[in-house]
């Protein structure tokens, strides 16, 4: 059993999950993920690590509430438990060695990129990371990027920082100077359209792919993805994979697989919820 330290709410559907995982805090490595279940026979839920505390043996998860297993994830609070955190899974990201990097994170990517920031710092790169959300509210770790370099900070209608997507900041940021390297992770057409500006420019661009993941071993195939023309697995060859090579219309459309059937809980937990009160 994982033991839940801290629930903090970021946005309106996303929490920072603080739960005990000591050999995971130990060996994690920026890029990796964890599989977590909630009880036996329940839904694996792969979650990107987005910090860890050696000495507490903690990490943190940060989750969007947007199905019933993660809207249970979100539920919890400190005492309660989380039952089964498999992990570190997945490969590490490459990380230059020097130079600029710009890291885009969209809605709960920008957790996911936090990692990755805070390496490319430690390691001497020069990061200016470009964050974006709907609204003010739903803009987050912002205060955390800052403590790795300078953050830009972009909101689809204007009430908070930069008007408009992180890619029109992104486009500016590329144009006022050579960049090494480009770490995006968000919505599938947030990260496609990130690649489309980088390519014609040959900037170096890594991309985290979220396709459908079970075992986290590679042997479902639940996860398989086409990059550079050949199948890869996220959980075993990835999460993160060179994305001028991944095809995202193939990974968009294995996005809507099991869309009909988390709908379907969703509404059976709510329903649930008010019988309970």
């Amino acid at each position: 059993m994982h033991p839940v330290v801290s629930n903090t709410k970021l946005s309106p559907n996303v929490v920072r999950l603080v739960v005990e995982a000591r050999r995971v805090a130990e060996i994690r490595r920026p890029g990796q993920f964890v599989i977590v279940r909630m009880a036996p026979g329940a839904e694996r839920i792969p979650l990107t690590i987005a910090d860890a505390d050696r000495e507490a043996g903690t990490i943190a998860l940060v989750i969007q509430a947007v199905g019933r297993s993660t809207t249970e994830l979100c539920a919890l609070r400190p005492g309660d438990s989380v039952r089964d955190i498999a992990g570190p899974l997945g490969r590490p990201t490459e990380l230059i060695a020097s130079g600029r990097a710009v890291c885009v994170g969209g809605g709960v990517g920008t957790a996911v990129v936090h990692p990755i920031a805070q390496a490319l710092h430690r390691a001497g790169v020069e990061v200016t990371s470009i964050i974006g959300g709907r609204s003010r509210e739903w803009v987050i770790y912002e205060r955390e990027l800052a403590e790795h370099g300078e953050v830009i900070v972009c909101t689809d209608d204007g009430s908070y920082g930069r008007p408009g997507f992180v890619t029109e900041a992104l486009r500016d940021v590329l144009a006022a100077g050579t960049i090494d390297a480009v770490y995006a992770v968000g919505p599938v057409p947030m990260m496609q359209a990130v690649v489309a500006m980088t390519r014609p420019l040959g900037v170096h661009t890594i991309v985290s792919l979220n396709p459908i993941m079970v075992d986290g071993t590679g042997m479902c195939g639940g996860c398989r993805v086409t990059v550079g023309g050949e199948p890869r697995y996220a959980c075993v060859d990835g999460p993160e994979f060179d994305g001028h090579l991944v095809d995202f219309d193939e990974l968009r459309d294995r996005l809507t697989t099991y869309r009909d059937f988390e709908r379907a809980a969703l509404e059976r937990l709510d329903h649930d919820c008010k019988l309970g009160s």
